[in-house]
């Protein structure tokens, strides 16, 4: 299933990093889970965030074309999930591979 963002738009617009916005150019387990609890917690009311894996950023604007994501994406899917029950209560994001100028990336 498809996430509500245009990830067009992520990519090619003025996006940057910011409280809702996290680029990762590879999969950090540790790095990650870190990031998502800061977005499950959400303190402003803001809805959450999304972390693109595979994508690395200079000053905060996504470097095209994306690194890409080399592992495979089931595993690192498999992985986030058990990242989830590390959280209290547990949380498990929404997840969407996508190909993007020919590279694997996440979108959680």
């Amino acid at each position: 299933m498809p996430l509500p963002i245009n990830i067009e738009e992520l990519f090619h617009g003025q996006s940057v990093e910011w409280e809702r916005l996290e680029f990762k150019a590879g999969w950090n387990p540790e790095d990650v889970l870190r990031t998502i609890c800061a977005f499950a917690n959400d303190f402003h009311n803001l809805g959450g965030g999304y972390i693109l894996l595979g994508v690395s950023e200079t000053d905060g604007v996504p470097v095209l074309p994306p690194v890409g994501l080399k592992q495979n994406l089931d595993k690192i899917q498999k992985e986030i999930l058990e990242l989830g029950h590390r959280i209290h209560p547990p949380y498990h994001p929404a997840i969407a591979p996508y190909i993007v100028e020919g590279k694997q990336v996440l979108v959680l």
